[in-house]
């Protein structure tokens, strides 16, 4: 009877799990198609995970991920365990930077953009932890011309540390993203008007900021 409850507890602590990723997972160790943009990887292990570490290569440029170019993604939902911290030699403005990218032109001139900003999830400044999370949309609306234009509705708080492994879920339909942390069932950050518009497609992208040491594990797509 012990054997028995056992595995029926096991089985719906697995099922729990599998309900928790909605998405098949991405490969993302020997892919010949992931590109480079602006960045450096490797494989790696880091903190209890197979991760791709990601860092910039002295570009300076919003234009810094890892695209996967087998993926047209209109519509859907993006999985994925990240973190960031400022890398050796950064300046003081560094956060460690770390999102997603997604609807990436062929050309990386397009795309928009959800991230995070570890370094201000606990910082003392009350005006720096409601900056923890970000939505941009490259090249039109950088950060500081949102902020400045619409203070407060594309940036948000959230509890982050600086190289802890977050867990991170954006949903994507039409002209509207939510950004979830931490498995929370409520999301953090809803943006209703992605300036791309609500019929673009294009690639996904492992996206830094400027002086980031980022890693990534457990990648899953569903569209």
């Amino acid at each position: 009877m012990k054997i028995i409850l056992f595995f029926c507890g096991f089985l719906l602590s697995a099922l729990n799990v599998a309900a928790q990723i909605s998405g098949q997972p991405v490969n993302l160790f020997g892919n010949k198609k992931l590109v480079q943009v602006n960045v450096n990887t490797r494989e790696t292990n880091y903190a209890g995970k197979k991760a791709l570490e990601v860092a910039g290569n002295g570009v300076t440029s919003e234009t810094t991920f890892v695209k996967l170019n087998d993926f047209l993604f209109k519509d859907g939902i993006i999985e994925v365990e990240l973190s960031g911290q400022p890398g050796a030699g950064s300046s003081d403005q560094a956060r460690g930077f770390v999102g997603l990218a997604f609807r990436i032109n062929n050309d990386n001139s397009k795309f928009e953009c959800i991230y995070i900003r570890p370094t201000n999830g606990r910082a003392d400044d009350q005006v720096r932890r409601n900056h923890s999370v970000q939505y941009i949309s490259f090249p039109d609306f950088p950060w500081h011309k949102l902020r400045k234009e619409f203070p407060e509705k594309y940036e948000s708080y959230v509890d982050l540390v600086p190289g802890a492994w977050t867990k991170v879920k954006i949903e994507v339909k039409g002209a509207s993203a939510k950004l979830y942390v931490h498995g929370n069932t409520q999301p953090t950050l809803i943006v209703n008007d992605l300036k791309l518009g609500a019929d673009v497609a294009g690639s996904i992208g492992l996206w830094i900021g400027p002086g980031t040491l980022a890693h990534f594990s457990g990648l899953h797509l569903k569209q």
